[in-house]
């Protein structure tokens, strides 16, 4: 049980929480890491959830020095691939369009804070048909640093005008996890399906298996 009447507002982070959007990152990776000669495994995708789409390609590109395309290339094209995707497969997870209407009909704040792109993240709410549930939308890409640094959820904290230890945190990787704790919030985690258990998960406040149940909690 959550009592949510001690948290002012509830932020939610997008990919793998709002929207099935894991294997989608998979394949658009996958084709573009390909298309450079750079084959990446199931555990090496793993290695660099919840960072900025940027910050995965700038890691890759240090581990393998592909020749034949530049990093901001290969970015754009997974961009552009995941646009197709999430317009082709954008499905909201369980539990999301019924909890976010409980918050909002409950009268408490509700925020978006990712390391997705903006264009990625009007595809995403565009194609789930929530957009006006949040009264605030950042992007780690509008920060100097991504997730793990807490700086994307002060952001959204400060724009909802509530102090970081009234937020609630909805998370599905690890580095989502610090990044909400680093910011003094208390963090709910709902694992992403298509990883591997991490154990490490464990460091969040709250756990779930699917936000269905995290609103049975918090009605509760």
């Amino acid at each position: 049980m959550i009592d949510i009447k001690k948290f002012d507002a509830v932020i939610f982070d997008m990919d793998g929480v709002l929207i099935d959007s894991e294997p989608l990152w998979k394949i658009a990776m996958q084709e573009a890491f390909d298309s450079v000669g750079c084959s990446l495994t199931k555990t090496d995708f793993q290695k660099t959830v919840g960072l900025r789409i940027d910050e995965v390609i700038e890691y890759w590109y240090n581990e393998t020095g592909w020749e034949n395309a530049t990093p901001k290339e290969v970015e754009q094209g997974i961009v552009d691939r995941m646009v197709e995707l999430i317009q082709q497969n954008g499905d909201p997870l369980p539990g999301v369009m019924e909890t976010t209407k409980f918050l909002n009909d409950s009268g408490i704040k509700v925020g978006l804070a990712t390391s997705s792109y903006s264009v990625l993240i009007e595809v995403v709410l565009e194609s789930l048909g929530i957009r006006d549930r949040f009264e605030v939308v950042h992007s780690a890409e509008n920060e100097a640093y991504g997730k793990p640094h807490p700086a994307v959820y002060m952001t959204v904290a400060n724009k909802l005008n509530v102090i970081v230890e009234k937020c609630l945190v909805i998370e599905d990787s690890l580095n989502g996890i610090i990044s909400g704790r680093a910011a003094k919030m208390k963090v709910v985690c709902i694992p992403e399906k298509t990883h591997h258990p991490e154990p490490k998960l464990s460091v969040a406040d709250f756990m779930f298996e699917e936000m269905s149940l995290f609103l049975a909690a918090i009605k509760n």
